[in-house]
């Protein structure tokens, strides 16, 4: 039986009377972590180019976007629940989902690591061998980014800033004893060791001990929200990951190098697309109950304003010196800054989407949103190799530029019509006897 919420019960810092201040508070968090994983995956990404070479890049880059994949697996059945459903709520209920949340994240972690490691040792070579350091390592991948979703649904984004900080500043001497073994597996288990660090201080930050025990029963019970999260995430990452392997078929692994080259450059943005949403959807909701004839507006500064700062940062990106360029990417740099142009427009498609989707998912309008994102990604896909198939590397980065522009169309007619149906409901709701 749950027990009833009193006036006296403690309260998440979500649950309480929202403020300009309090606004404003959970933004800046928001955007402070942002910062600190988007410079850690930029970090990552440019050590691991200089360390290796193309080649062995493009064998990272794939264990990357399979990681990717498999993340957005966990976030859809554990944790976009969790901020859907305990964001806000009293302290109690939030410890007690947040234990069975960041548990499911931990069984799927050991699942799908256990079926990476299994088909990387039966795949073997390099490639084998990253994807099965992955499968080592994903658990706790997994449960450290459970815990970042956990304290932004309690409305306490500064321990999901300091975890992820935390696990910034372990990396540092991980990646040098990697870059010292001079290998791609290294690597891997650097990348994945750093993470376990600020999964078991997650532990000590929330004081909660999570529960794989209860993994069957919170997927049951968030089954509707859950696996409909599931298929919309997994079609963005697993979009990237068919043009990846599509492009190392068609083009060659070091193609894959070379526009994960690009995206680097590109990082800060595209980190914050990926997250951003932790903080956007939640303001999104109070703009929709208190003044609902600006939910548009607002999804349009919030796009408009991304779109327009990934424009500025892809301009400054043409003025980068090659001497500047070379001692960043090292060998990368050159063919990676061919594709500045179109990965940027890309950045600015994907921008303009992620404002009309905060829209939707205020909105609860999930049946639009994951029409929406299915478009975008068989756009994508298409794209993608399409541009590969007619025009090698280049040809990728263009139709994947012109995918994600048709794909920011495509969310925001859908944004209309839910706003529209919106907006016709308390009429209806009126006349109805």
């Amino acid at each position: 039986m749950t027990p009833m919420t009193t006036g006296k019960e403690k309260t998440t810092p979500a649950a309480r009377p929202t403020t300009g201040r309090a606004i404003a508070g959970r933004l800046s968090w928001g955007l402070a972590d942002q910062a600190v994983c988007s410079l850690n995956n930029f970090a990552v990404g440019i050590y691991v180019a200089r360390s290796l070479g193309l080649a062995a890049f493009g064998v990272f880059s794939l264990a990357w976007v399979t990681y990717g994949v498999l993340l957005s697996v966990s976030r859809g059945l554990a944790t976009d629940p969790l901020v859907v459903r305990f964001s806000g709520v009293p302290e109690a209920s939030w410890r007690a989902a947040a234990a069975r949340s960041s548990g499911t994240a931990l069984v799927v972690g050991a699942a799908v690591g256990t079926v990476s490691l299994t088909a990387g040792l039966g795949l073997g070579g390099s490639v084998g061998t990253a994807f099965a350091c992955l499968g080592v390592v994903l658990p706790g991948l997994l449960l450290q980014d459970a815990w970042r979703y956990s304290f932004f649904a309690a409305g306490t984004g500064r321990k999901a800033f300091v975890n992820d900080l935390l696990a910034s500043i372990t990396l540092i001497p991980a990646m040098v004893v990697a870059a010292r073994a001079g290998s791609v597996a290294a690597f891997v288990l650097a990348w994945g060791a750093a993470a376990a660090v600020a999964a078991g201080y997650g532990c000590l930050q929330s004081g909660i001990r999570p529960r794989p025990a209860g993994a069957r029963a919170w997927v049951r019970e968030h089954r509707d929200l859950g696996y409909r999260y599931l298929v919309e995430n997994v079609s963005i990452t697993g979009a990237g990951q068919l043009r990846a392997y599509g492009l190392g078929a068609i083009v060659g692994v070091s193609a894959v190098g070379v526009v994960r080259g690009a995206e680097l450059l590109l990082g800060p943005f595209l980190a914050v697309l990926m997250g951003l949403s932790l903080v956007t959807v939640a303001e999104a909701a109070r703009v929709l109950r208190q003044t609902p004839h600006r939910l548009g507006g607002f999804c349009l500064l919030l796009g408009g304003g991304q779109a327009a700062a990934a424009l500025l940062w892809g301009g400054a990106l043409l003025l980068v010196p090659d001497r500047a360029g070379e001692f960043v990417l090292g060998g990368v740099w050159h063919p990676a800054s061919e594709l500045i142009v179109p990965a940027t427009l890309g950045v600015v498609g994907a921008s303009l989407g992620a404002g009309a989707a905060v829209g939707l998912r205020a909105l609860a309008a999930a049946r639009l949103s994951l029409r929406s994102q299915l478009i975008a990604a068989a756009c994508y896909v298409a794209g993608g190799l399409g541009g590969a198939a007619a025009a090698g590397t280049a040809g990728s980065a263009w139709g994947v530029a012109a995918a994600t522009l048709s794909g920011s169309a495509v969310w925001w007619l859908h944004l209309r019509s839910a706003l529209r149906e919106h907006h016709q409901k308390p009429i209806r709701e009126v006349r109805t006897p």
